[in-house]
């Protein structure tokens, strides 16, 4: 689990640690010691902890007058012991929206597990963009069918044509806006 790390082809464009607006800004990282666990297996320092013991994060990219974020996942999601949402909504989500934005994309690759609860921080996310979207790319299979036996897809959208496996080819804005053109045809 050391050798899996957050996704850094974008750090040219954006760095969350350098933007005043980040929930992680001036957050320093020490790749010379692994300090975080999951599960007693270290993790790569890259991951920006968020309050929980299973999950952890990277925002690859923010862009604040298009009020979009992309956000990649590592861990085990696990509303049921840790109540993950709860420490991704409050550390993360909640400071991002405090700057406007509704666009969130959320990049699931490197999610092992999930573990449902209820869906009271969905909602409240949910409702909170409005006009936005929450969108979940390349999540596996198994995370998506656990989302639809909590009934997650009323709140996040998945699946489908947001399997976009070479997402990494692409340039922050231009991922957005396929996502946002997937998401207008969905929801049009």
């Amino acid at each position: 689990m050391q050798d899996i790390e957050p996704f850094y082809g974008w750090e040219k464009y954006y760095a969350a640690s350098d933007d005043e607006q980040s929930p992680f800004y001036e957050r320093t990282y020490n790749t010379m010691q692994y300090e975080n666990d999951i599960y007693g297996y270290y993790i790569h320092p890259l991951w920006d902890e968020i309050g929980s013991e299973t999950l952890y994060c990277k925002i690859l990219y923010a862009n604040y007058e298009r009020q979009a974020v992309v956000i990649e996942l590592f861990g085990e999601w696990n509303d049921t012991l840790h109540n993950d949402i709860m420490h991704l909504k409050r550390q993360v989500i909640d400071p991002l929206l405090k700057q406007d934005i509704k666009y969130f994309l959320l990049i699931g690759e490197n999610l092992l597990n999930f573990h449902g609860s209820d869906d009271s921080y969905y909602e409240e996310w949910f409702d909170e963009v409005e006009d936005g979207w929450i969108t979940a790319i390349n999540f596996p299979d198994f995370v998506e069918q656990e989302w639809k036996r909590f009934r997650l897809d009323y709140y996040i959208n998945f699946g489908g044509t947001l399997h976009i496996p070479n997402w990494r080819t692409l340039k922050p804005m231009q991922l957005i806006d396929v996502v946002n053109g997937l998401m207008v045809r969905r929801l049009g």
